[in-house]
């Protein structure tokens, strides 16, 4: 159990005095345990469960004005919140009450290759009317989530959250404890929305800089510099304010599928530590999350303990979760604001000592401008042709990951004084699997020329706001990791894409026509990313660990979907030690159908 006694029963005792007062709204999204007992939203069940039985269907739901036929689990949007216990054997009976096929993938479980729940590479899929089983043992804990993998039914309903207690006791237990599971909500069919962006890039981009807009940037820079940034942009035939692919303009925010006006609201006494376990659970939506007024201790990171980060704000990739603790002590209402990373909208909620509070909502940072850095030309400067940016150029693979060359100045006399050193063998060479920079063509609009590691920048929009922001630099794993072996071999992979044609992949390519990537059974790898494209790509590998190579050494964190900023290049280790074949793609909804999507295949 990850909660001492004392804490799941002040939990316990909580969630029973909701439920008797009527304290919070109960939506669609409310969960009838086979017990019989309701649970509100982001209220994890008291105790955790081995068996479940799950219904796929659909329900008419309208939110926030937007009415949709949504696929869903057990008539919920989210699904029922699932609470595991490591080192328990799960069984789910997962039951299709709809029309087509569908799935449902454990996003960040180690599992065997079978119960991943990806058609057409760990299974089949489960056929209409059918009923499929997973069945696995639980070898790990934290938070996590769950989702369809099928025709894009994720984009509208098909997720919930997923708790798994620890073995040992949680060293982050806390007397409340909740999820913050957000998402989109549109009455416009996923399809439609890539037909749309088939057809224009930018068709949901409603807040492109105009003359309007010149005058702002003039008064900032001097009339010179602005003009010749747009120029640059317009060379290109980009745009500098092209930060999500869909917006507001159609999607509607939701925290634990309500939308800002239902202020889903937790409870808390003053003085007592709170856990909140954000899940992004969108299809598109990076969001920053901030509670004006408290501060956050990020304690987890896709369900692996960090040492604590004390943060004021952070963003959460799609597909990520983040564990934060706070502690309010003053007895007022705190907002849960999470502004959308385009600023088009937020989802909102309330952390308040009596139902019915409600704090006020601070109003959206300014929307973030992309730069010569998020087109992989680094610091650049202004002399330079931007014609050249056009031409690929040698990629930068000699860096040496984990190391700050920065002290590294000493004569060769100084290592006579350092037997250690002298006394460790040679790294053995490593075999470079790395196609070089892909050609401009149609399914690549953009080489990065210099290519910048942003793994120290908190993102986009959020550098030098004045506040204390995660980035991943600051993720350090509580323990070393498993395996100290360095890798043996680097693949390099380019992530790519033509924002005109709205088309994506890996290394100028969909999915239909690259190969798997192949994997010898316990090999240990490096994976190398380079971003082409202006736009965040978070990478997810099913069924295997991603360790980033972040300058914490060997407590590099472990994470299953790792952000890939604009122009940047990162990297990451990977053992080998799930055999069979594992998706990995962009989690980015589109992206992925569109064609980031490889296959992993570990022999």
């Amino acid at each position: 159990m990850s909660f001492s006694s004392k804490s799941a029963l002040t939990r316990r005792r909580f969630v029973t005095s909701l439920a008797a007062t009527g304290a919070l709204t109960q939506t669609r999204s409310a969960h009838a345990l086979t017990t019989g007992q309701t649970l509100l939203p982001g209220a994890i069940p008291p105790i955790a469960q081995t068996h479940y039985d799950l219904t796929v269907g659909r329900t008419a739901m309208t939110i926030a004005g937007k009415s949709l036929n949504a696929p869903c689990i057990d008539a919920s949007v989210p699904g029922p919140i699932l609470r595991w216990r490591e080192g328990d054997d799960i069984t789910l009976n997962v039951t299709n009450n709809l029309r087509v096929p569908t799935s449902i993938h454990w996003h960040g479980i180690r599992l065997p290759a079978p119960m991943d729940g990806v058609p057409g590479i760990s299974f089949h899929g489960i056929p209409a009317g059918e009923t499929f089983t997973y069945r696995f043992p639980v070898k790990q804990s934290g938070t996590y989530w769950y989702h369809g993998h099928s025709s894009m039914q994720e984009a509208i309903g098909l997720y919930g959250a997923l708790v798994i207690d620890p073995i040992a006791p949680d060293p982050n237990a806390c007397a409340r404890d909740y999820v913050i599971l957000l998402s989109e909500w549109s009455d416009v069919a996923p399809h439609d929305i890539v037909s749309n962006l088939k057809m224009q890039g930018d068709y949901y981009n409603f807040r492109q800089r105009s003359l309007a807009s010149l005058f702002g940037e003039a008064r900032q820079d001097g009339l010179g510099p602005a003009l010749h940034d747009r120029l640059r942009w317009s060379r290109m035939n980009m745009s500098a304010t092209d930060i999500s692919d869909v917006t507001g303009t159609i999607y509607t925010y939701l925290m634990n599928g309500q939308a800002p006006d239902q202020s889903w609201t937790g409870l808390f006494r003053p003085g007592e530590r709170v856990r909140l376990r954000f899940i992004n659970a969108s299809a598109m939506t990076f969001f920053d999350i901030r509670i004006p007024g408290l501060e956050m201790h990020v304690v987890q990171a896709d369900g692996n303990d960090i040492e604590p980060v004390p943060v004021d704000e952070f963003r959460i990739g799609v597909a990520e979760t983040y564990d934060v603790i706070v502690r309010p002590t003053q007895d007022r209402a705190y907002a849960i604001f999470t502004q959308s990373e385009s600023r088009t909208g937020y989802a909102s909620g309330t952390l308040a000592p009596r139902p019915g509070m409600r704090a006020p909502i601070p109003p959206m940072d300014p929307r973030p401008v992309r730069t010569m850095v998020d087109m992989g030309m680094g610091n650049m400067h202004d002399g330079m042709k931007m014609e050249h940016a056009r031409k690929p150029a040698p990629a930068q693979h000699d860096d040496m990951p984990d190391v700050d060359m920065g002290d590294m100045k000493m004569d060769h006399d100084d290592m006579a004084d350092m037997p250690d050193m002298a006394m460790k063998p040679a790294a053995p060479p490593i075999q470079r699997d790395d196609p070089g920079p892909p050609p401009i063509n149609v399914e690549n609009q953009n080489v990065a020329m210099m290519p910048t590691d942003r793994t120290g920048s908190p993102g986009d929009g959020l550098e030098n706001n004045g506040r204390r922001v995660l980035n991943y630099k600051q993720l350090r794993a509580t323990r070393p990791g498993s395996d100290p072996r360095p890798p043996t071999r680097e693949i390099v992979l380019h992530l790519t894409g033509n924002m005109e044609r709205y088309i994506w992949g890996f290394d100028g390519k969909k999915f239909s026509e690259a190969a798997p990537i192949v994997l010898r059974r316990n090999e240990r790898v490096r994976f190398t990313l380079f971003n082409d494209t202006m736009m965040e790509h978070p990478i997810h590998l099913h069924g295997l660990w991603s360790e980033l190579e972040n300058g914490q050494g060997e407590h590099r964190p472990y994470k299953h979907t790792i952000i890939s900023q604009p122009g940047s290049k990162l990297s990451y280790l990977v053992t080998a030690d799930a055999p069979g074949m594992w998706a990995y793609h962009c989690h980015l909804q589109y992206h992925m159908d569109l064609g980031m999507f490889r296959t992993v295949v570990v022999l």
